[in-house]
């Protein structure tokens, strides 16, 4: 199993004809995606390699019945493409695009808020559940599938930890960046929740990093309600209060966010915290022990 996204995913892809979709829409159908369309307006009835545009999310529905958006629309336009994609009722929106304005995500939420789309994004790599397909901008070559899933806010770090990972044997059932942008579509809540019913998945990684409280809330749900094994590595522990570090939403302010109290929240949680990135894998592999992951 895997969640949200298997091999009977149809991905409609969300500005494919500029530099960025056309580039990963290559990439997604050599690692086995079925991107079934592409939609910029005005330019129906074009293809990119072989994937149809149409001008529409809802025309590109209605023929090639995709299930699935990635959006590659640049910022200001990319909060309306979701909504465009969520009132076509998609089941799923991967958005990579970079630098929306936060109003745009505020309205963005608020449209999704009755619905049963999930948003994974804004500034995230996207999602793949190894040997099946991918959604985003993930490296392919270094997944494998298995038992192991990764939920990050980070997504250079998501690459690394998977390559630690694969590199020590353990495989991945999903992998998913969350996005570092200060209002984002799902949390590391939302997904632990698919996780816990994912009979597929062993354990977790969650990949944190300063600013906001969002591992201090998993932590927390985690000790109440998660029964698997979870692995945590949190980025920015030497950042100075007050300095954004590299996403939009890593940033200390106002006494909350640093990475001490993240990482405090979590170990009471009962949840083992890598301090060193490079032996994230190695730790994973000792707290997963004769339970396996593959």
């Amino acid at each position: 199993m895997s969640i949200l996204v298997d091999e009977k995913t149809r991905v409609v892809v969300q500005g494919i004809t500029g530099r960025e979709g056309a580039f990963h829409t290559r990439q997604m159908l050599d690692y086995g995606t079925e991107v079934a369309a592409g939609v910029t307006p005005g330019k129906g009835g074009k293809q990119v390699d072989g994937v149809p545009v149409f001008n529409t999310v809802q025309e590109a529905i209605e023929k090639e019945e995709v299930n699935t958006s990635c959006i590659f629309v640049p910022p200001p336009f990319a909060g309306d493409a979701i909504i465009e994609a969520a009132s076509a009722d998609l089941g799923v929106i991967v958005c990579i695009t970079e630098g929306i304005p936060i109003l745009d995500m505020v309205k963005v939420t608020s449209f999704l808020k009755d619905r049963d789309t999930v948003l994974i994004g804004p500034n995230c790599p996207g999602i793949i559940s190894p040997g099946k397909t991918k959604v985003g901008i993930m490296p392919g070559p270094i997944h494998r599938q298995g038992g192991m899933a990764v939920i990050s806010r980070s997504g250079t770090l998501t690459y690394e930890v998977v390559d630690q990972l694969t590199r020590v044997g353990l495989g991945q059932s999903t992998c998913i960046g969350i996005g570092g942008d200060p209002v984002i579509g799902t949390t590391f809540i939302d997904h632990l929740m698919r996780f816990k019913e994912d009979i597929e998945t062993k354990g977790v990684i969650l990949i944190g990093e300063i600013g906001g409280t969002a591992e201090e809330e998993a932590a927390d749900y985690i000790r109440k309600d998660f029964d698997k094994p979870v692995i945590a590595f949190i980025a920015g522990q030497t950042a100075p209060p007050g300095r954004r570090m590299g996403h939009a939403g890593a940033i200390i302010s106002g006494g909350q966010g640093k990475a001490e109290d993240k990482i405090k929240a979590l170990q009471a949680a009962g949840i083992t915290v890598a301090l060193d990135l490079g032996a994230l894998g190695k730790t994973a592999l000792e707290v997963m022990g004769d339970i396996g992951a593959n």
